[in-house]
């Protein structure tokens, strides 16, 4: 196996094919809350939504933090969580963009970006590469992502609470934006040097 320029340098975690692990069932219950929360933004039911999603997040560092402690690291869970994540915010800027609480233009940006980066992935897996190493950059920008919309959908409140939770929300949704392009450059230049042959081995 080769290994892509410009990802992590730090030792792996020991990954394994083991598919019943409780990292991997957080993972799971936080991917059937997905149509959940769709429907709540979708119906106005707008306070229930911000406490899934808050919870989604918290299930997200959970499930992190155990895979680590308790080397429950899966081939399952790397690509069950991050799903989680995409599918969240794809289901939560949709929701809010129909509730107008955003505008259409958050949906495009962050759509072109999967799209940029999703398209690479049938060359890459052609030449032996499962997908794209994670990057600092793509964690933070999907972290800002998750506790931004929250925030968005309290902004829609009269008075100190909604006045707050819209200028932090969106101070965070745009340096989500940010992070999460900067990632995908990062994720575009390495598919360049793979296609180009500069891919290093391992």
């Amino acid at each position: 196996m080769s290994r892509i320029p410009g990802g992590e340098n730090r030792s792996e975690p020991v990954v394994t094919d083991r598919i019943f692990t409780v990292p991997n069932v957080i993972s799971m219950v936080r991917l059937l809350l997905v149509p959940v929360v769709g429907v709540l933004i979708m119906t106005g039911h707008l306070i229930p939504a911000f406490v899934v999603l808050v919870g989604a997040g918290f299930s997200d560092w959970l499930d992190g933090v155990i895979a680590r402690r308790f080397n429950q690291t899966s081939r399952l869970g790397r690509f069950l969580d991050p799903s989680a994540d995409r599918l969240f915010i794809l289901v939560t800027i949709l929701g809010l963009a129909v509730q107008q609480i955003i505008p259409w233009w958050v949906v495009i940006v962050l759509l072109a970006r999967e799209l940029a980066v999703g398209l690479c992935l049938p060359a890459m897996a052609r030449r032996g590469y499962p997908g794209f190493p994670v990057h600092v950059a793509g964690k933070a920008g999907t972290f800002a992502l998750m506790y931004a919309f929250p925030l968005l959908l309290l902004s829609h409140l009269s008075g100190p609470v909604g006045e707050t939770a819209w200028v932090v929300g969106w101070a965070a949704a745009l340096w989500g934006v940010f992070l999460y392009w900067a990632a995908g450059l990062l994720y575009l230049n390495q598919f360049r040097e793979v296609m180009t042959g500069r891919a290093m081995p391992a």
